[in-house]
C-alpha cells in the first residue's frame, strides 16, 4: 500500500503513514493537504517525533527507472511507497535534431556565412548529451524531493553496465573482442561482402547495379544506426521500401502479385528473422551509470552501489514478478529480503518538461509564421498547472480536474480531461498545484 507523506509544523519529514491514517487526521482538522502529487500532509499540531530509517532505492533504466521507499522496521524491510519515473530522453533528441535542423536552414539562408556553434563550445570533463543529462538531472530531482518528504536515512542505487560486444556476439573471445565487428574494413565493404555484393531485398532481380546502404528500420522511425540494422539495397528496392516501417512494406509485398514483388517479400522475412534489437538503451545506461550514482551521492547520505545481478537474484529468490519499481525495492543486500505488495500500483511519473525555449513556431520550410509569446504566465497560471474547472452550463457542463494544456492572452484556457479538451474562461479555473515538469498517474 503507498503511505502518505507527512510533515510536522516546520515542513520536517516524518515517518508516512496510512492512507486511512491520513484521512483522519484530515477529517479532524490536524492536518492540511500540503501536496495532491505525491501526497503529502503537513500536522497543525506536532513538531517533530520519533523517525525509523528509511532507504532510498533506485533501478536506473534507460526510459524508466524504479524508484522505492524501504523503511528497517523490527518486524523486517518493508516498501512504504514506490514510484516508476519515466524519462523523456527521446523527446529531447528529437527537440534538439529540430532546432538544429532550423539552424542549418537559417544559415544557408542568410547571404553572410554564420559558423557552426558547436566550433566555439567545447565540452567540459564529463559532459553528456542534453537527451542522457535529462536522464540523470530527473533521477536527482527527484532524490532531493523524497529527501524533503520522508526521513532518508541511506541511498542504495543499482550500476549497471551492459557489454554491447557480448549483446552483438555472446561467443566472442580473445582477441575477437579487442577487434570488434568491424575491424579491418570499411563499413560499407563490410556489408557487400555480408550480403554478396547484390541487392539483399531482390537478388539482382530488379537489374539495378546502383547498391546503397539501406536502414532496414527507418532513421525516421526511430531505427538505430547501428550494423544490424543496415544492409546492401539496390537504387530500386531502396527508392520502393523508402521510410516505410518493415511490417508495413512488407504488407505491401505480400499482397503484390508481381514476382519480384514475392522474391522481395520471401527474401526480407529472412533478413527480418536475422536484425537484433537495437543497443540504443543499453548504451545509454553505460553513459549515465557513474552520473546518476554521483548525482544521488550528492544527497549527502550514505550511498551504496550494487550490480544488476543481485537484483535479480533478490528479486527471483522471493518470486516477486519483473516491475522496475520492485527491481528498485531488491536492489542490495538489504534487497534479499523485503516486504511488499506485487499487486500495489505505484506512482506512476512521467517528465514532461516545463516549456518550450522556441520563440515562435515556424512553417515546413522552416520560416516563421508566428510571433513570439508575450508572457508564459497569463493570470497567474500556466501550462501545466493542476487545476479545477467549474463549467457552468454547455456540452461539458460539470466539475472537472485535470492539467492545463495552453493558456492564451485573451484569457481562454484549455484543460485536458478524460472527455478531452475543454477551453474556458480564466475565471473558472481554480489553482490546485503548480506545474513542476512532471505528470502523475
Amino acid at each position: 500500500m503507498q503511505r502518505v507523506f507527512v510533515l510536522d509544523g516546520h515542513r520536517q519529514p516524518l515517518m508516512p503513514c496510512a492512507p486511512a491514517r491520513a484521512r483522519q487526521l484530515l477529517a479532524r482538522g490536524r492536518a492540511a493537504v500540503y501536496r495532491r502529487a505525491p501526497f503529502t500532509i503537513i500536522l497543525r499540531d506536532r513538531a517533530g517525533g520519533d523517525t525509523q530509517p528509511i532507504a532510498l532505492q533506485a533501478d536506473p533504466g534507460s526510459r524508466t527507472t524504479g524508484l522505492a521507499l524501504v523503511a528497517a522496521f523490527d518486524r523486517g524491510r518493508e516498501v512504504l511507497w514506490a514510484a516508476e519515473l519515466t524519462h523523456r530522453g527521446l523527446a529531447v533528441g528529437k527537440a534538439l535534431e529540430s532546432r538544429r535542423a532550423l539552424r542549418r536552414g537559417r544559415r544557408s539562408r542568410k547571404t553572410r556565412y554564420r559558423a557552426p556553434r558547436f566550433f566555439k563550445r567545447p565540452h567540459p570533463v564529463g559532459w553528456l548529451a542534453p537527451s542522457l543529462r535529462s536522464r540523470v538531472d530527473n533521477v536527482a530531482a527527484w532524490g532531493r524531493r523524497l529527501g524533503a518528504l520522508a526521513p532518508l536515512a541511506s541511498v542504495a542505487v543499482e550500476t549497471v553496465r551492459f557489454d554491447t560486444q557480448i549483446l552483438e556476439k555472446p561467443d566472442i573471445e580473445g582477441v575477437a573482442y579487442q577487434q570488434g565487428t568491424l575491424y579491418g574494413t570499411e563499413l560499407r565493404e563490410y556489408l557487400l561482402y555480408r550480403y554478396g555484393h547484390q541487392c539483399a531485398y531482390c537478388h539482382g532481380l530488379s537489374g539495378d547495379p546502383v547498391l546503397e546502404r539501406e536502414h532496414i528500420h527507418p532513421r525516421s522511425g526511430g531505427g538505430s544506426n547501428r550494423v544490424g540494422n543496415q544492409c546492401i539495397a539496390c537504387h530500386t528496392c531502396n527508392a520502393d521500401k523508402d521510410n516505410k516501417p518493415p511490417k508495413v512494406w512488407l504488407a505491401q509485398l505480400q499482397s503484390s502479385p508481381r514476382a519480384l514483388d514475392q522474391a522481395r517479400a520471401e527474401n526480407f522475412r529472412s533478413i527480418l528473422d536475422g536484425v537484433r534489437p537495437s543497443l540504443r538503451d543499453a548504451a545509454a545506461v553505460n553513459a549515465t551509470r557513474y552520473a546518476v550514482g554521483d548525482a544521488l551521492q550528492a544527497l549527502g547520505l550514505p550511498t551504496r552501489f550494487w550490480s544488476g545481478g543481485r537484483t535479480k537474484f533478490n528479486r527471483t529468490g522471493q518470486g516477486y514478478p519483473k516491475a522496475h519499481w520492485i527491481d528498485a525495492a531488491c536492489v542490495g543486500d538489504q534487497g534479499q529480503a523485503v516486504r511488499l505488495d506485487p499487486e500495489q500500483t505505484p506512482l506512476r511519473i512521467t517528465a514532461t518538461g516545463r516549456g518550450r525555449r522556441q520563440v515562435c513556431r515556424v512553417d515546413r520550410f522552416g520560416f516563421p509564421r508566428t510571433g513570439a509569446g508575450r508572457s508564459k504566465r497569463v493570470h497567474g497560471f500556466q501550462t501545466g498547472d493542476l487545476v479545477r474547472l467549474e463549467q457552468p452550463r454547455g456540452k461539458y457542463a460539470g466539475v472537472h480536474t485535470g492539467r492545463l494544456a495552453g493558456v492564451r492572452a485573451d484569457g481562454r484556457f484549455d484543460i485536458a480531461t478524460a472527455k478531452g479538451k475543454i477551453t474556458s474562461s480564466w475565471r473558472r479555473y481554480q489553482l490546485i498545484q503548480r506545474g513542476d515538469g512532471y505528470a502523475y498517474a
